[in-house]
């Protein structure tokens, strides 16, 4: 007798394992990785980007990169100033922190929902951002 795990029992382990097939054969990670600097820097001062990620591996890289950009310093904590020169470009403000996932009723209709996350951030105004002396 096999005990199946609660809520993955719905996904068939071949779909599971094409899709780490598909991600590693096409760099889809990798890409991600180098896309998302060039779409920042695409953006006009309080425009918005808008990521969906349909998997956790390309949410954490999206959510790191969302955190990183939105800080101004990324040295160690125990340098006591900034020798990276990293100014933040990036805002998530508080109705963003979080992603937006799909409610039940949109899973219902549209079963490939279920494993998307929105994750949203605007760029900061010229004048807003800060200093490199500033930490």
């Amino acid at each position: 007798r096999v005990v199946r795990q609660k809520g993955r029992d719905r996904i068939h382990p071949a779909t599971r394992t094409f899709q780490a097939l598909r991600i590693a054969v096409n760099d889809e990670l990798g890409v991600l990785k180098r896309v998302l600097p060039d779409a920042v820097s695409l953006l006009k001062p309080g425009g918005h980007l808008a990521i969906i990620a349909f998997h956790s591996l390309e949410d954490r890289i999206v959510k790191q990169f969302f955190r990183d950009e939105a800080t101004d310093c990324l040295c160690p904590p125990q340098l006591l100033f900034c020798a990276c020169g990293h100014r933040a470009t990036l805002e998530r403000r508080s109705a963003m922190r979080k992603p937006i996932i799909p409610s039940p009723p949109e899973i219902e209709r549209n079963p490939r929902a279920r494993s998307a996350k929105l994750r949203v951030a605007e760029r900061l105004p010229i004048e807003d951002m800060t200093t490199d002396d500033e930490r």
